[in-house]
């Protein structure tokens, strides 16, 4: 329903020096001004949009609430495209539930989560893209992360999407044209078909290529620290967190489960996990810790097998090294300020001869920022190269795209040796998977099943 007024806190829960109740809809300006008292005699119907105005909220026997500060945007220059109150109350819990009562006792609706967005989406202040976008704003890790996601709630990808549109339309035209008026438009011009097609075709592999390099802003790297006991695992995860996250000692097999934390790693956000020490043992509780070991590095997109320069490689740091997958591995030769090494560069070489490997020092820190390097290095470079195009695509608009390369591939092959009306179905599909990403052709459940992911109050 867009008839109606909504509200709905919009700032995080708990005790803060401000919250901002948000309201929206028309008739929300009269009602609040129905309810507040300002410290100049001027009334909220009076002013004009992006005003502030301070006064004191009211409630239903004309005692005061609390003092607000009361913005004002009018439609149609609001988020939601209606009029738009903001209340700016103090953010005791106390403050911000009554404030938020008396908007409710006055006959305003609690938003459903996103609805905000939605209504700026159904409004068309936004298109899909951009409305699914603002939920990238609100979870990102990274300022990289925070970087795409307003990129693209600017319509980064939207003149990409125009230009698909614009060529399978003319595609459309034709193949429309030929069948219902072939005595004056002729016959298919299948040259200029399929060159409009393969144009598509490109430009959507780019944005699915692009896609896939911002799934790493958005979703994060799991990188997994693994090794024998005692090769310094644990002070590498609390050298890289700037904490002490894990216990450290010289006693072999203590880590017995998996520790983990977020870091900022050349803007990707990286979940970092420490493992147990990988060892044959017959303590139960520390088998159990190897074993989730075993999984982690399995599952993780990165590992960094560290080694300890002081013991040389052992029959259980290859046992490890058979573990993984050697493809997603960064070697770090561990405990360089030691004067006696027993892991020389010729055993690097036999050893590791298409592994990124590092020489440094956990303690000393010395190595960690061409870590650093090696792990962003890695995450670009392996799957896609960089054509200097980011943006960022959810799993539904990549799910999306597909759908829509698949039908043009459709139409590309049957090009000539499929009837007209045949090559038309392929066109309009492929038109209606592009009108689900900005949500021309969306059905109602899809949309409040896409907002339905969003925090209240936005």
């Amino acid at each position: 329903m867009l008839d109606d007024m909504i509200v709905a806190l919009a700032t995080p829960p708990g005790e803060s020096g401000i919250a901002i109740i948000r309201l929206s809809g028309d008739g929300v300006i009269e009602l609040c001004d129905g309810m507040f008292l300002p410290r100049r005699r001027t009334r909220l119907t009076e002013k004009k949009g992006f005003s502030l105005t301070l006064g004191w909220l009211l409630d239903a026997h004309g005692d005061k609430i609390d003092e607000v500060l009361v913005g004002i945007m009018r439609k149609p220059n609001s988020y939601t495209g209606e009029d738009v109150v903001e209340i700016n109350c103090h953010g005791g819990r106390v403050a911000v539930k009554k404030c938020l009562e008396r908007c409710l006792e006055a006959g305003v609706r609690l938003a459903e989560p996103g609805e905000f967005t939605k209504r700026a989406f159904l409004n068309g202040r936004l298109d899909l893209s951009q409305a699914e976008a603002v939920i990238d704003i609100i979870r990102a890790k990274t300022e990289k992360g925070l970087k795409l996601a307003l990129e693209q709630l600017e319509g980064q990808s939207l003149h990409f999407l125009r230009e698909i549109e614009d060529n399978l339309i003319r595609v459309n035209a034709m193949i429309e044209a030929s069948m219902d008026f072939p005595d004056e438009v002729g016959s298919l011009d299948y040259r200029e078909a399929e060159e409009l097609l393969d144009r598509v075709i490109a430009l959507i592999e780019k944005l699915q290529a692009a896609g896939k390099r911002g799934d790493i802003y958005r979703e994060g790297l799991k990188v997994v620290i693994c090794g024998k006991p005692n090769v310094g695992k644990s002070s590498l995860l609390n050298l890289l967190v700037r904490k002490e996250k894990a216990i450290v000692t010289d006693i072999p097999g203590t880590t017995r489960d998996i520790i983990e934390e977020f870091i900022n790693i050349k803007g990707i956000p990286v979940k970092i996990m420490d493992t147990a020490g990988i060892r044959e043992t017959q303590d139960i509780v520390e088998q159990i810790g190897v074993k989730r070991s075993q999984q982690a590095m399995e599952s993780a997109d990165l590992v960094i097998f560290v080694l300890d320069v002081g013991s040389g490689m052992t029959d259980d740091d290859v046992k490890v090294l058979r573990q993984i997958d050697q493809g997603k591995v960064i070697v770090l030769v561990n405990k360089e300020d030691l004067l006696e090494k027993r892991i020389d560069d010729a055993d690097i070489k036999r050893l590791f001869p298409h592994t990124k490997v590092i020489r440094g020092s956990v303690k000393e820190e010395i190595g960690l920022e061409e870590l650093e390097e090696a792990i962003e290095e890695m995450v670009i470079n392996r799957d896609l190269s960089d054509d200097g195009m980011e943006i960022m695509l959810n799993q539904r608009q990549q799910h999306i795209l597909e759908k829509c390369r698949r039908h043009v591939e459709d139409l590309l092959a049957g090009m000539k040796a499929t009837s007209l009306d045949c090559l038309g179905v392929d066109a309009y599909g492929a038109l209606e998977f592009l009108g689900e990403l900005s949500g021309k052709s969306l059905k109602e459940e899809v949309i409040d099943r896409i907002f339905h992911d969003f925090c209240i109050g936005k």
